[in-house]
């Protein structure tokens, strides 16, 4: 540290004493003790040092011809540039209305002459130490200050870029869901064709069904507030697990059949059917799993899903859980297995994380990488957690478990087996207005109720719909809210204001693209009555209509579906302990015989062997039926071989 180093650090320090022999003293004394020193003779010296030096203290005489220490200090304390420089008087006058008046003109400290040099020295680092304190402060204010005009800043740029990315989000949530409403629309409305085929029928029910999957996943991405606060709610319901897997079953079938893949699923005996958690949520997580498996699982191979009941558990008084009883839960085992190709070690770590995708997924260029991560959120979610195995070349295992309450049979959803193919007679003509830009969603409107016997118009814009609504008096108005020239908001607003009290009011439900919440509270200010999101099922727009009218319907008895696929392969395995003893029995040639056929992976004479088996041990035959529906012919090689040695 250099000497100049040394004087700055200490501070410079302004003495003002009209005795030469006390600036000399003083100058010598501090200069010793490392201080910048400057002394003047007189105060309007002082003042003139004091604002072009900027000293850091100021050691001030009282006695001084022409202007006393008082005046001085007044004058220094009164100019901005100076105020704040602290002064110490130092003078001979002892008494108290002295020492008083030198506080009251702004002095920090006051030393009576003659004066103890330690006392000086102490009172000045005192007095530097305060300010260099203040200073820091000062600067850290400022620092602070601009701290928060800079967050500020980045608040509202942030605040900008969440206001355009919702805006983003609602206008591609409108765009989404405006040609999935017309897919979802006109499968109904074909299906309602007599003429068409067994086969059509359950194509048009595969589209349909995997319309809605479709519509559910834009429903999780596009809701942008729970995105925005990073809350993802658990929406827990009762329903039909088996039809739940039955669902995914038919709708991976078809993919699976064309890479010549086994498909297998196999729920253990001791599963319950109907069980209350989120199945949005448990569905999303399976069809992640099963389309990955089958994607990354090359022609002739098999991929399995299994369920079993892993446990019960008791849940904590302070679980917050939608469920209002304390009941027991079980424990789910949900299993993904296939033998496709596998993950590398090093990728596992990392397999979870957002936008990451394997070494085949890239490969594949299909996907964003964000499959696995919702897949884990949405398990977290639901109370269990998710992990992983998996052999470089010989296959994948996803599994994961879920927290499940029983069933409310109450919530329980049963599938509709009627159709609405008419109007009761002796009913009025019901005159509805199909109002929207779209004209697939007008057209779709039309086919779904002209047939039914509703007398419908249409308009394609907010102005038409107030021209006809005050020409033709609908009953109903089925009204979309974004449409140019002018909006479904402000065409309600503009019907509502020009009704009569003596007439029947318009009944008017918004059709809506948005996906958020807060829309709904918005549509019914503006003066609709309900309001339906696109895309809607044609039943809901029967049940509006029979509620705010009182329309009654003809029905059509639907043909039953058959139970799932799913129900082939509803098995238990057996354990080790059950087959054991039993083929320990069987002649070894028989053994030797199934052995080669399992390890030849002829199931056909495989069936054959088991069949004879029957005849004479039927306990042994039917576990081995079971393996043989599983597809389990490793299992029965390993039985087999274990029973020959």
């Amino acid at each position: 540290m250099t000497s100049n180093q040394t004087e700055d650090n200490k501070g410079k320090i302004l003495i003002v004493d009209d005795t030469p022999e006390n600036l000399q003293v003083l100058s010598a004394t501090l200069s010793d003790r490392g201080y910048k020193v400057r002394g003047v003779i007189n105060g309007k010296m002082a003042i003139r040092a004091a604002r072009s030096g900027s000293p850091d203290l100021i050691l001030l005489d009282i006695k001084m011809p022409e202007m006393d220490g008082y005046e001085v200090c007044t004058e220094i304390k009164a100019d901005p540039k100076t105020a704040e420089i602290p002064v110490i008087f130092i003078s001979a006058l002892d008494e108290v209305l002295d020492k008083v008046t030198a506080f009251q003109v702004g002095g920090v400290d006051y030393i009576t002459k003659p004066f103890h040099v330690a006392e000086v020295l102490a009172r000045i680092e005192h007095q530097l130490t305060i300010q260099r304190l203040k200073r820091q402060l000062i600067d850290r204010n400022t620092e602070l200050q601009q701290e928060i005009i800079e967050r500020k800043k980045a608040e509202e740029a942030a605040a900008a870029a969440s206001l355009a990315k919702s805006q983003f989000v609602a206008n591609m949530s409108h765009e989404l869901r405006t040609p999935l409403n017309a897919i979802l629309g006109f499968s109904q409305v074909m299906s309602r064709d007599s003429l068409l085929s067994h086969e059509n029928i359950e194509n048009l029910g595969i589209i349909n069904r995997s319309g809605q999957h479709l519509l559910e996943l834009i429903n999780d991405v596009l809701d942008l507030s729970k995105i925005e606060a990073g809350i993802i709610g658990l929406d827990e319901r009762s329903f039909d697990l088996y039809q739940l897997l039955d669902t995914l079953e038919e709708m991976f079938l078809i993919k699976a059949e064309t890479k010549n893949l086994q498909l297998i699923f196999s729920v253990e005996s001791n599963v319950p059917q109907y069980i209350k958690t989120d199945e949005k949520k448990l569905r999303v997580c399976l069809i992640n799993l099963l389309g990955n498996a089958i994607k990354f699982t090359e022609n002739g191979g098999r991929i399995w899903l299994r369920a079993s009941v892993e446990g019960k558990q008791q849940p904590a008084a302070s679980e917050n859980s939608s469920n209002s009883s304390c009941a027991e839960q079980d424990l789910i085992l949900f299993e993904v297995e296939d033998t496709g190709v596998g993950i590398a070690a090093a990728e596992i770590d990392s397999l979870f994380d957002a936008f990451v995708q394997t070494e085949a997924g890239k490969q594949a260029a299909d996907g964003t990488g964000l499959g696995l991560t919702i897949t884990k959120r949405f398990v977290e979610i639901m109370g269990g957690e998710i992990w992983v195995d998996s052999v470089l070349g010989e296959g994948t295992s996803f599994k994961f478990n879920i927290r499940v309450f029983p069933a409310i049979s109450s919530e329980i959803t049963v599938a509709t087996w009627q159709r609405v193919i008419g109007l009761e007679p002796d009913q009025p003509v019901y005159r509805i207005l199909a109002v929207d830009d779209n004209q697939e969603n007008r057209l779709l409107l039309v086919k779904i109720l002209q047939p039914i016997g509703f007398e419908v118009r249409e308009a394609e814009n907010g102005l038409q719909a107030v021209e006809l609504w005050e020409s033709w008096q609908p009953d109903l108005i089925w009204l979309d809210t974004r449409m140019p020239v002018m909006d479904g908001f402000e065409a309600v607003r503009q019907i509502r204001a020009k009704e009569k009290p003596t007439k029947s009011r318009t009944v008017i439900i918004a059709l809506t693209a948005s996906t958020f919440e807060e829309r709904k509270g918005e549509i019914i200010a503006a003066g609709c009555d309900d309001f339906v999101r696109k895309p809607f099922q044609e039943q809901i727009l029967f049940d509006k209509i029979a509620c705010y009218l009182g329309a009654h319907y003809i029905y059509q008895e639907l043909p039953r579906q058959e139970p799932g696929a799913l129900r082939r392969y509803f098995v238990m395995e057996k354990p080790d302990s059950f087959f054991e003893p039993l083929l320990a029995q069987m002649p070894r040639s028989w053994v030797q015989e199934l052995y080669d056929a399992a390890n030849d992976v002829n199931e056909e004479l495989a069936i054959q062997i088991v069949d004879r088996i029957s005849e004479s041990h039927p306990t042994l035959a039917n576990g081995l039926k079971d393996l043989l529906v599983d597809y389990r012919l490793d299992r029965i090689v390993d039985l087999t071989q274990s029973s020959l040695k």
